[in-house]
């Protein structure tokens, strides 16, 4: 793949957010087309796919280090089988999904820079990291020619090591029947890169003894705030990704029978806390970003906003259960539907109850209330600790800001978004948030018309 490029000259950490900008770029483009495309990738040493849609879609192979075994203490080289086995009882959070997967050894004599081929029948793309420190480069190819030596030499490794893998790939590569070159993709790929990486990667602005006099203190700010934003959505990303990596390797294990009780407990504690904190940072992502760059109203559709937060709640009473606080809801029967984005409002209504609930002490409650409100739905969340159950008083939480999207509770030290982020989140949803002091945190969202 190195055949011709130029040597390159960034360093690990720069080539690391290369290699995660190309992965989400990617990703973007194949979740963007047709849903019935198949198709097969090749990955090491970890899974470089995190997008459970195109995991399930799929067929792929993965060469890992051996050291990866430890976890369940197995030396099969189907630690990540490619049957589809359901998800095991007990799993109250996010469905398992069923990954079509092989795992193989990753020697050590081999590179444990990151590589990953994707084939479809309308796009075919390799990605890897290459060079050493100071010199590292990302690689993207394309050339029908040069995939298909790639393609070569994965067929004749897995020869090598295991003769089933290496048909059943050579079967799934023929079931995808005539490739059509994807140049295209590739005269867009460096472009919807850099713009991805100039949208992400945080802006440092040096002050030097030239700058320009007319610079005020007002532009100075903007720039720092700027400034700061871009590094906030820069750290979201950083630690979303590789979250869902773990998560995936994770859900794989999950899927094993013969692992003890207590690792699968364990296993699922891991994921449950990798899905939440995948959400959370997910959230306050979007929220720099939309206080960086906003945008004109995003569009709405008819929502079912009682069903959604009726499906929602075995996982919120799990989420709360796990730090000692208690769940309630009330909701009143035939509630119409909402004008939101159903997408985008399902992770924002966990945001609330966590929002709501992070700083409760153990032997708190939180209640949920949805109702009518005129033209409108009224969804309340209210909390109350053990102290003010007992007195019948609600104390109100004390919250110091931190920079325009985040803030803390100066008595606990959780980390949340600002009201005023949460407020423009929530606006971008359809939704009116008022937050008082002795009443909890309210949203109103609009009623959609009848057809």
């Amino acid at each position: 793949m190195a055949e011709g490029v130029p040597t390159g000259k960034a360093d690990d950490a720069h080539a690391r957010r290369l290699w995660w900008g190309a992965l989400e770029v990617l990703q973007q483009r194949l979740l963007s087309a047709d849903p019935s495309w198949e198709g097969v990738w090749i990955a090491a040493p970890l899974p470089a796919l995190y997008a459970p849609e195109l995991l399930q879609r799929y067929r792929g192979w993965v060469w890992a280090p051996e050291a990866l075994t430890l976890l369940n203490d197995l030396q099969s080289s189907t630690l990540l089988p490619s049957d589809l086995i359901s998800a095991p009882t007990g799993v109250a959070e996010a469905p398992l999904l069923s990954h079509r997967f092989q795992r193989m050894t990753l020697c050590a004599e081999d590179s444990q820079d990151p590589f990953l081929l994707v084939i479809t029948s309308k796009l075919q793309i390799a990605l890897a990291l290459q060079g050493q420190e100071g010199e590292r480069r990302l690689l993207m190819r394309s050339e029908p020619s040069l995939l298909t030596r790639i393609l070569a030499l994965v067929e004749q490794r897995l020869k090598e090591e295991d003769q089933a893998q290496a048909k059943s790939l050579h079967q799934a590569l023929n079931d995808l029947g005539p490739l059509q070159s994807s140049g295209d993709f590739a005269l867009q790929f460096w472009p919807d890169l850099a713009q991805r990486l100039a949208s992400m990667a945080p802006t440092v602005t040096f002050q030097t003894a030239h700058e320009s006099p007319e610079a005020t203190p007002q532009a100075h700010a903007s720039g720092d705030i700027d400034a700061e934003l871009s590094l906030l959505e820069a750290i979201a990303h950083e630690v979303r990704t590789p979250l869902a990596t773990i998560r995936t390797l994770i859900r794989s294990l999950l899927r094993r029978r013969d692992l003890p009780m207590k690792a699968m407990e364990r296993l699922q504690q891991i994921d449950t806390e990798c899905s939440e904190q995948i959400d959370r940072f997910g959230l306050i992502f979007q929220a720099a970003e939309l206080q960086r760059q906003p945008e004109g109203p995003s569009p709405l559709a008819r929502t079912d906003l009682g069903a959604m937060v009726r499906l929602l709640s075995p996982i919120w009473t799990q989420q709360l259960k796990r730090r000692g606080v208690g769940f309630a809801m009330t909701i009143a029967d035939s509630m119409p539907l909402v004008l939101s984005d159903p997408g985008r409002l399902e992770p924002m209504l966990g945001g609330l109850v966590d929002r709501c609930s992070r700083s409760l002490p153990p032997g708190s409650k939180l209640l949920l209330t949805l109702q009518p409100a005129g033209a409108r739905l009224k969804l309340q969340l209210i909390s109350h600790t053990p102290e003010q159950i007992a007195s019948q008083t609600v104390d109100p939480v004390q919250q110091e800001r931190l920079g325009p999207v985040l803030s803390w509770n100066t008595n606990t030290g959780s980390l949340q978004l600002s009201q005023t982020a949460t407020r423009r989140l929530l606006e971008s949803l359809g939704g009116r948030v008022t937050q008082r002091r002795d009443r909890g945190l309210t949203v109103f969202f609009p009623i959609a018309e009848q057809c």
